[in-house]
């Protein structure tokens, strides 16, 4: 019923003003307010916390001393005009070249082909970053010493492309110089996939065999209980971090694995626990395989901080804690089966931004996409970035566009101060035009900018200066930075006789040509011009105007 009230709004001439009012009825209660951190042990999902009790005063308050206007006066920061602002983004994944490359063993060059091709339809759609699978399987789509050459780049494991070249590395500059960030996707314990090839001995299965288990469906999976494999991811990631200019490091929802992995049996880890209790360990199994994850996230998120500070960490994991939370969800429980106690992370703060997978429908009632993502945010106690990851293909052209601008406009209406979605995946989006375009046309008919993530950073740039040439019919304009290392992106504004609008350049464009006046009505000359400095954690520099 609720998609077709939402294709009566879509094809209505007054579906925008509808649609808002309908967004706004989703605004759960209760969204913006403090939130109490749950601890892990406990499977309550709201607790009552008593107000403290303030006794009435009888102290006669200080008169305040007289503070002189040039004493506290400050230079105001002059902010630009409105630019939006939400984090659009596509997984591309590499795993059984689902996306890239198109199929093992292609040249280098029809890999870059392939590869500026996907970057330049999420430039040309008005995306802002990529998600970037770079180990797929305890491989490496980059030069490596700890890790072999994927399989699925040159159906080899432990083969260099050739003529040699880095993909990631290719991938990073060619986003970048697109405005596009580049957030490198990891699988922190898949050792081996069933579609990975003949396992050879630069295998990390060959390499490191005391460090993994086979599954029954034929995969191979790092033991999450062993501090050697924490350690060994860690320097995975941090080998990364320290190597590559990336602006995120994300995880998916692979932590133990599905239970169907191994056919229903349970993850062969008994010696190790039992080598656990005979330390003295008190925990549960349960409760001990949770550790292990937990403490591992918190590791690595630490890790990239003390690293590079603006390197934003984030998860995705399964769309649904629990079953039960809240209580008209239905669905896999990933606390008892992936052993993702991802409420914690969230509550903590071990991320700097989440996207649970939330792939179903908005009317589909035992997983709804608004209510769980209502639940999402009100565990978001430490108010970072939630970006869900959505579903774009549910099998169609025409039903897959209302239902995917619906849930993108639901995610703006419920998540005002950081909107943003990241979609699965790029394939549907090239396979279906009605979606690509619609969702261009509509939601995403004009380019933003990545919220910025305070927490990390929060001093803008010093502010650009400003060059102006008057050459006949056109406005010549260029820019500069002192420090222009630091600068991911500028804006542009500009103002013809109304309202404000604006572009959002990369990093190496510093000069743009707008003419005098547009073609249309009357008042119609450019009177007002601006740029701004935008950092690689979304900061904006102070705006630096002309009049004409």
């Amino acid at each position: 019923m609720l998609n077709l009230i939402f294709q009566k709004l879509y094809m209505s001439p007054k579906k925008p003003i509808i649609l808002s009012v309908m967004i706004i009825s989703f605004i759960f209660s209760g969204c913006f307010t403090p939130k109490p951190v749950v601890s892990p042990e406990s499977s309550i999902e709201t607790r009552e916390v008593p107000s403290e009790k303030k006794e009435p005063s009888n102290m006669i308050s200080e008169p305040v001393p007289e503070i002189k206007k040039e004493d506290s006066e400050e230079k105001a920061f002059k902010h630009s005009p409105f630019v939006m602002r939400e984090f659009r983004a596509a997984w591309i994944a590499t795993v059984a070249n689902i996306n890239w490359p198109s199929k093992a063993g292609l040249s280098s060059e029809e890999q870059k082909k392939e590869a500026i091709a996907l970057l330049d339809f999420l430039q040309e759609h008005n995306y802002n970053a990529v998600i970037f699978q770079a180990r797929p399987q305890a491989d490496a789509l980059y030069e490596s010493d700890l890790e072999p050459w994927s399989y699925f780049l040159t159906g080899e494991q432990g083969k260099a492309p050739q003529p040699y070249y880095d993909p990631l590395e290719f991938w990073i500059n060619e986003a970048h110089d697109r405005g596009l960030e580049l957030h490198v996707w990891l699988n922190p314990y898949r050792a081996h996939h069933s579609t990975g090839g003949k396992i050879t001995e630069a295998a990390t299965v060959k390499n490191h065999p005391n460090l993994v288990v086979e599954l029954k469906n034929g995969m191979w999976w790092l033991d999450p209980s062993k501090k050697e494999t924490q350690d060994h991811t860690a320097a995975v990631v941090m080998d990364i971090v320290k190597r590559y200019d990336i602006d995120g490091v994300h995880f998916d929802d692979y932590f133990y694995p599905y239970a169907s992995y191994n056919k229903g049996e349970d993850f062969p880890d008994s010696s190790n626990y039992q080598a656990y209790l005979q330390q003295g360990g008190k925990m549960e199994r349960a409760d001990w395989r949770r550790d292990n994850v937990n403490r591992f996230v918190e590791r690595i998120y630490k890790e990239i901080k003390a690293e590079k500070p603006h390197v934003k960490f984030g998860i995705s994991p399964f769309g649904i804690y629990r079953p039960g939370f809240p209580q008209s969800i239905q669905g896999m429980d990933q606390y008892n089966e992936l052993y993702a106690d991802a409420r914690l992370w969230l509550n903590k703060g071990w991320i700097d931004y989440y996207s649970p997978q939330l792939y179903w429908k908005i009317n589909q009632t035992a997983q709804s996409f608004p209510v769980l993502l209502g639940w999402w945010e009100k565990e978001n106690h430490q108010q970072r970035h939630l970006w869900p990851g959505i579903n774009i293909d549910f099998g169609g052209d025409d039903p897959n566009v209302i239902e995917t601008i619906s849930q993108i406009m639901i995610t703006r209406g419920m998540l005002p101060e950081s909107k943003g979605s990241v979609h699965w995946s790029i394939g549907p989006l090239l396979k279906y035009p009605k979606i690509s375009a619609g969702i261009r046309d509509g939601a995403y008919s004009r380019k933003a900018l990545i919220p910025a993530s305070p927490w990390l950073d929060a001093t803008p740039p010093k502010k650009p200066e400003l060059s102006v040439e008057l050459n006949n019919d056109l406005v010549n304009l260029s820019w500069n930075h002192e420090n222009e290392f630091e600068i991911f992106q500028w804006v542009i504004h500009y103002k013809y006789k109304g309202a404000w609008n604006y572009r959002i350049l990369d990093r190496h464009q510093k000069s743009l040509t707008l003419p005098k006046s547009h073609s249309e009505g009357e008042n119609n000359y450019l009177t007002h011009i601006g740029v701004t400095a935008v950092d690689r954690s979304g900061n904006q520099s102070e705006f630096v105007e002309q009049k004409l």
